[in-house]
């Protein structure tokens, strides 16, 4: 595994207590009760989530079966959804390092201070990654009514429809990434990059679908929190490093 990717892995390991924040809601509405038809609304939704109904199981699926195939299809379709993006954004640090003339080291500089921008935002001493979030707000604005078509949801395809729809929420932990995405200068690498990113979120969300609150809490945790933003503010240092020395 390349570095670029295991650092991608751990930037949502490490910011998966965020993740709790953004797409908890989400995870815990499908999961919390599914009974046959019962109606289950969402909780604990952030700014600008969509509240949503969802008719959670038919009569014919166990709680247990329907629980797995929701939950395991809504972050098929959220990880594929930053596969997407990151393809897009790894295209165009292609086209700006062979068309415009710009350094990939540049693009790994800005990487590298969005990374510490991000153990700032995550350790509450400097948010300025919501301004950053808030450039986001016009795409999803177009993009959020297009889950009134997979609600509620019912079955498979409308979680995987849900999810592809919540990866594109504005989100400061996938907006740093996606300058790592940038700094790769290729499409592949920057869904490659995003998809290892996917999957370093999944422990905190899939726990969270299957009731093991503990890893939440932890997750949560004042002190865990800070650990988590030191550790990403020293390695966001070390890559700003390496980066400025490749440049210099």
């Amino acid at each position: 595994m390349s570095l670029d990717l295991f650092s991608a892995f751990i930037i949502g390991l490490l910011g998966s207590g965020h993740c709790l924040a953004m797409c908890g809601g989400i995870t815990t509405m499908l999961t919390s009760a599914i009974k046959p038809t019962h109606l289950a609304r969402a909780k604990n939704t952030s700014p600008g989530d969509i509240p949503v109904t969802v008719n959670l199981a038919p009569s014919n699926c166990s709680p247990a079966t329907s629980r797995l195939n929701l939950v395991f299809f809504y972050h098929i379709g959220r990880i594929a959804s930053y596969c997407l993006i990151g393809a897009i954004v790894g295209f165009t640090g292609s086209i700006a390092a062979k068309n415009i003339g710009v350094p990939i080291a540049g693009l790994r500089l800005l990487a590298a201070v969005f990374l510490i921008l991000l153990g700032l935002y995550i350790g509450q001493w400097l948010l300025w990654l919501n301004r950053i979030e808030s450039l986001g707000k016009g795409l999803w604005g177009f993009i959020s009514p297009l889950a009134k078509h997979v609600i509620p949801v019912d079955n498979s395809k409308k979680a995987l429809g849900l999810g592809a729809l919540w990866g594109w929420l504005p989100c400061g932990l996938v907006y740093s990434t996606l300058t790592w995405a940038l700094a790769s200068g290729s499409s592949l690498t920057g869904a490659a990059i995003m998809l290892f990113f996917g999957l370093g979120t999944l422990p905190a969300l899939v726990a969270l679908s299957l009731g093991i609150g503990s890893i939440k809490k932890l997750l949560v945790n004042h002190i865990f929190r800070k650990i988590m933003a030191i550790s990403l503010i020293g390695y966001g240092c070390y890559s700003f490093i390496v980066a400025y020395q490749l440049m210099f």
